[in-house]
């Protein structure tokens, strides 16, 4: 179960104590979409919302007590294994393990397009050409982190906007972007990292740029941390054959960290669609190739150890981790090699 996925459960939960009256009347008002995140310090499950004190301003109920009202519709849900209720009343949410096995199936299942949705169907974005290096590599990515949500999005030459008339009424939209500084960066570092270096800041920001960093084939230089994370996923497979297993999607208690970061990859994919904003997926790549590296030690048998059921498992999660990362390089148009 995805964010996103938890998120319709929560607002199909809102609706039913609406629809049944035991919220009251809250001004016919039932959100389209709640917001759910990780738990903040202190509170508990893989999810939190707060959606219960938004909602009892409406209501003029305490929050905790609205909270009750939902935390009873939204554990008998499928795929929910708790709800419970901390502070003033957030409501912390806990998954059933086989649900959160069913993340690495799917992605196995459909590596080129995890992550991928329709939350931007039946939106059209026009975005006008434009020149500079940074703003050109920024409106071709944004083009398609918006496809990848439904939206139908491209990039208008000026002359077709003067021919057509595209833009009347409607204007072709131009992004803010900061300039590169460094003119030509691509002739010094080469194409992927200078791309990673002009997407990784956010766009009203200032990159960052240090040829000698950009260059460096070690830990320190973050894209080739993603890189390496991704070679690694796969070194493991060609390893795991050789000691004669496969990957099997199981329960991983140690791996949910990594886990709960794929989990979150298509809520980062909207996100960085409808805020324009592709830093946000290099920042979430490098989140999971950090987890990916410290969990990649514990995904084969050691020593005499013979390969078994949790092996499998963990091999599932981190060929699952590496398909997100391989996915998220290619829609910021940088490759993803097997081996470095």
């Amino acid at each position: 179960m995805t964010p996103a996925e938890l998120s319709r459960t929560v607002v199909r939960a809102v609706r039913s104590a609406v629809d049944e009256g035991a919220l009251g009347a809250i001004g016919g008002m039932v959100p389209e979409t709640v917001k759910v995140e990780r738990p903040r310090p202190g509170g508990g499950g893989d999810y939190a919302s707060g959606i219960a004190l938004k909602l009892a301003a409406a209501t003029g109920r305490p929050p905790r007590e609205v909270a009750e009202v939902l935390r009873a519709r939204i554990a008998g849900r499928p795929g929910i294994a708790l709800v419970e209720i901390s502070g003033p009343g957030f409501l912390n949410i806990t998954l059933e393990r086989d649900v959160q096995c069913g993340v690495v199936r799917q992605v196995l299942a459909s590596p080129a397009a995890y992550g991928y949705g329709d939350a931007l169907r039946g939106e059209a974005y026009d975005f006008a050409a434009v020149a500079e290096e940074r703003a050109r590599i920024v409106v071709e990515v944004v083009v398609g982190l918006l496809r990848s949500q439904g939206a139908a999005a491209r990039i208008v030459p000026e002359a077709e906007v003067e021919a057509e008339g595209v833009g009347e009424g409607a204007p072709a939209e131009v992004l803010a972007v900061v300039p590169c500084p460094t003119p030509g960066l691509a002739g010094l570092v080469g194409v992927d990292a200078a791309r990673w270096a002009l997407l990784r800041a956010a766009r009203h920001d200032r990159p960052r740029i240090d040829v000698e960093a950009l260059l460096a084939q070690r830990e320190s230089n973050p894209l080739f941390r993603v890189r390496y994370a991704y070679s690694r996923s796969r070194a493991l497979t060609r390893n795991a054959l050789q000691l004669g297993f496969t990957a099997e999607p199981g329960a991983v208690p140690e791996g949910e960290r990594l886990l709960g970061l794929l989990r979150d990859h298509p809520g980062v994919l909207e996100g960085a669609a409808r805020h324009r904003a592709p830093d946000r997926l290099a920042r979430h790549l490098e989140a999971v190739a950090d987890e990916l590296l410290r969990f990649q030690h514990a995904v084969l048998p050691l020593g005499d150890e013979k390969p078994s059921a949790a092996h499998r498992s963990r091999l599932a999660l981190a060929e699952a981790a590496g398909t997100v990362l391989a996915g998220g390089l290619s829609l910021l148009g940088i490759d993803a090699p097997e081996l470095l």
